[in-house]
């Protein structure tokens, strides 16, 4: 059987969750648990190391890398242990290349499936889909994350929550970090702003993993009542033009709790026919997701049990509905949907909001058939049915009453085919009346002598009536299912040429145009600092062109042929014909559509140009921390030994000062590495690094870059034939010095970096290559990112800029930088840069001694 997890969640570190842990292990133990310590960092805390007493612990095993060791648990260990329990801290942590798993959470998982139960510990900031959000708030960068899933599939989730204030003063108080530490942390990452940011979001994370469970534990126990955990509001919408009143009465009774969930349903029949205005909807949606809330669609003939249906889904205590818009007889023949809902809503308490288009009534319906059919029906019924009476008449001793109703009966279903409803039931009505008079005895008179020839005409009447209604219904499905049909093709079209990727907005004025061959789709919009004048609004100053397509664009809506008016600022103007009204809803929805692109488009524009401005501002806050960590280093470092030479309280030896005058020198050096970097970079990022290619021998600038370095096993394959290269000569040094240093950095101790360099044609490649333990290959590109150490522990080697700078500049000089994997383990980078088309020199370069 699978083990269980419990997770005690923090908002930041030092809250005590890893105590919070280790004090759940503790009252286990004392209850006769068999429980064992996997793996616990206690980060050098007393208090903590104190919890450890009296657990029993797996010894970790111990990890190379990069010639430094690292304790990792024992996956193997302690599943061999086999106990009840293990405690294992740091849910989201990422173990030593060469782990079996590459994730903490991995290994969890292996002991969960061995059937042993799991405690953990996980902060806020490491969840995979907050990552961003908490770079935002916090301007660091967190690179080990853990899938949200894995936490939500937790048996049990704890918040260990603390105040921002009294985590601060246990900061203060040397309980979480060394005292060194405190100041830099009190005043970065652990401001109280950003702790409460933390916090809330802990909380908010915490109660939908609540809300999950609760809709579980419903759903296990068959529960259907309303439970008012919290409070969402429900707006049930037609498609009608009141949608927007009643989302916004909706959104204010939804802002009267805080946190209340706001949710927009709009039911369609299964049929498909009787169909809402597409226009009205999207802009509804547009306004519900604007106010915070989702918009759902959902199938269904029976209206208020699909919307009860939706709510007791969602567990809602409020249904928002609008008043009634049908007539007083249609209300006497059926409840309505608001009665109904309110009859059966139970615990849900229902808002019937009035509004104006209830003065309004519902829109007339679709006619089934055109004017021009509907008179010939009239005309057809009028002239028919006498025509057919002389007919008979002709007939009367070859046929019976009932064949004569019979073929009347046709006649009044031809009547029902031309012209609909009402053109057949005057045929019916008239049919009636002729055959009494002429055909129901005693003949040319209205009175009828057998209570079967009553009974015959009645029926005649009520089957005319029935046949005529149905045909008519027919027709009018017909006519919708076509218009239907041909919507549905128009707006698939639409959509296939966004998703092809043409442009949203231009891409719906052309499919408008083609579909209805217009010669020009003009979209005006009134810009913000013209005031709505009713008398002036036509006038062509009072409007401008968003986006046109086809011929001469419209300057203003009534130089048109026909205007669909999205808003008050916003009007879709179409020229070249006037469309039917049929067609209506489909321009409404083109107007609809061709808002929101336009709204994307402007939105798409202005993160472009705010782009720049947040990579900068990235840019600086990662130069911050670089310059108030790295930097601090070796400024600390130089002027500690220059302060110690100074000082006339001790006297130094001449070995003791030369060993400081050492270190003062070994750190102004780096200093001014890591400060000629940053300058670079800062010049190449705008575009101010002068840069100076000329043809360069590869034996003049490789052996400046290994004397710039110093000591180091540098392994050189440079044939006599490469040719020169066109490159600035001393930024090509800089490339390689940083490339070289980087493999010496990585390369383990007793194997040396190989350079080597090949001739390609028309360009040169030049190969570094390190013994190191690679770069996975989903990661190769982060390696080129500024201030990326990727996994590097050594702080002090510099601020992460070595890669990309080297990037940039050989790009600058016309080449390219790719990292590469070593077939015996490690990395390979190329640099590619073009030849110097000139003679080679002859080369001299062979290993160093």
């Amino acid at each position: 059987m699978r083990g269980t997890l419990r997770i005690y969640l923090g908002a930041a570190p030092g809250v005590g969750k890893t105590y919070a842990m280790l004090g759940e292990g503790q009252r286990r133990v004392e209850r006769g648990t068999d429980l064992v310590v996997g793996y616990v960092d206690c980060h050098g805390r007393p208090r903590t190391q104190e919890m450890l007493d009296g657990l029993e612990m797996v010894p970790v095993k111990t990890m190379t890398y990069r010639g430094a060791t690292f304790p990792e648990m024992d996956t193997d260990a302690v599943i061999a242990r086999a106990p009840r329990v293990a405690i294992v801290d740091e849910l989201a942590h990422t173990n030593v290349p060469g782990s079996k798993n590459e994730k903490r959470w991995q290994d969890i998982e292996d002991l969960l499936d061995a059937g042993i139960d799991v405690i953990s510990t996980v902060n806020i900031q490491h969840l995979e889909s907050l990552n961003d959000v908490v770079e935002q708030i916090t301007g660091i960068p967190q690179r080990e994350t853990v899938p949200d899933e894995v936490v939500r599939r937790a048996d049990q989730v704890e918040l260990v929550d603390m105040a921002p204030e009294a985590l601060r003063r246990r900061m203060a108080h040397g309980n979480v970090y060394p005292p060194e530490k405190v100041g830099a942390a009190l005043g970065n990452y652990f401001r109280v702003g950003n702790l409460t940011a933390l916090r809330e979001l802990a909380m908010l994370w915490l109660a939908d993993k609540v809300d999950d469970q609760l809709d579980r534990y419903r759903a296990d126990h068959h529960i259907t009542g309303t439970w008012e955990a919290r409070e969402r509001v429900v707006v049930g919408l037609t498609g009608g033009p009141e949608g927007e009143t009643l989302i916004r009465r909706a959104a204010r009774i939804a802002d009267r709790s805080k946190g209340a969930d706001l949710f927009a349903i709009h039911i369609t029949p299964s049929d498909g026919l009787a169909g809402a205005n597409p226009a009205h909807l999207a802009r509804q949606r547009a306004l519900v997701e604007s106010l915070g809330g989702t918009f759902h669609h959902v199938v269904g003939d029976n209206v208020p049990g699909a919307l009860l249906d939706f709510a007791r889904g969602v567990n809602a205590t409020q249904l928002v509905l609008g008043a009634s818009r049908r007539g007083r007889v249609a209300q006497v023949l059926s409840r309505g949907v608001g009665v109904e809902v309110t009859a059966l809503s139970g615990s849900i308490d229902v808002h019937m909001v009035t509004h104006e288009a209830t003065k309004q009534g519902r829109a007339q319906q679709l006619s089934a058939l055109t004017r021009r059919r509907r008179a010939a029906g009239f005309g057809l019924a009028v002239a028919g049915m006498p025509l057919l009476s002389i007919a008979l008449a002709n007939l009367r001793g070859h046929l019976s009453l009932p064949s004569d109703i019979l073929i009347f009966l046709i006649g009044v279903v031809g009547v029902a085919l031309v012209g609909g409803l009402w053109p057949a039931l005057v045929a019916a009505l008239l049919g009636s009346a002729l055959l009494n008079y002429y055909f129901t005895p005693p003949l040319y008179t209205f009175t009828i002598a057998e209570a079967q020839n009553v009974l015959a005409l009645l029926a005649y009447v009520v089957i005319a009536v029935a046949v005529s209604a149905v045909v008519d219904l027919a027709a009018r499905r017909t006519r919708e299912a076509a218009r239907a049909s041909a919507n549905a093709t128009v707006l698939a079209n639409l959509s296939g040429s966004v998703l092809r990727g043409e442009k949203a907005l231009p891409a719906i004025l052309e499919r408008l145009r083609e579909t209805y061959a217009l010669t020009s789709v003009t979209l005006l919009e009134r810009p913000p600092e013209i005031p709505l004048t009713p008398a002036r609004q036509q006038e062509p100053a009072r409007w401008r062109v968003a986006d046109t397509v086809g011929g001469e664009p419209c300057t203003s809506p009534d130089e048109g042929d026909m205007v669909v008016a999205v808003d008050d600022d916003l009007s879709l103007v179409l020229c070249g014909a006037t469309l039917p009204a049929a067609d209506r809803q489909v321009l409404e929805a083109f107007a609809a559509q061709a808002a929101v692109a336009l709204r994307q488009q402007r939105l798409a524009d202005e993160a472009d140009r705010v782009r720049p401005l947040a990579e900068a501002d990235r840019m600086r806050t990662a130069l911050l921390a670089a310059v108030s960590h790295d930097l601090r280093t070796p400024l600390a470092s130089a002027t500690a030994a220059v302060e110690s030479l100074r000082s006339p309280d001790v006297v130094w030896s001449d070995q003791d000062r030369g060993e400081l005058f050492d270190t003062a020198a070994t750190s102004l050096q780096r200093l001014d590495r890591l400060v000629t970097n940053l300058l670079d970079m800062s010049r190449l990022q705008a575009g101010a690094l002068g840069i100076a290619t000329a043809p360069t021998a590869l034996d003049e600038v490789i052996p400046l870059a290994l004397d710039a370095l110093g000591a180091g096993a540098v392994e050189l394959q440079i044939p006599d034939e490469v040719p020169d290269v066109l490159a600035d000569p001393a930024l090509l040094e800089r490339v390689l010095v940083n490339l070289i240093a980087n493999a010496l950095r990585h390369t383990p101790p007793g194997r040396s970096v190989l350079v080597a360099a090949s001739a390609h044609g028309d360009t040169v490649e030049l190969r570094v290559v390190d013994r190191g333990p690679g770069i996975p290959h989903d990661k190769r590109e982060l390696v080129f990112q500024p201030f990326q150490r990727l996994g590097d522990t050594d702080n002090g080697s510099g601020v992460g800029l070595g890669l990309a700078l080297s990037q940039g500049l050989t790009e600058a000089m016309g080449g390219t930088l790719v990292p590469d994997e070593t077939p015996s383990g490690g990395v390979t980078m190329i640099i590619t840069l073009p030849t110097a088309r000139t003679t080679p020199h002859p080369h001299h370069l062979s290993d160093p001694a």
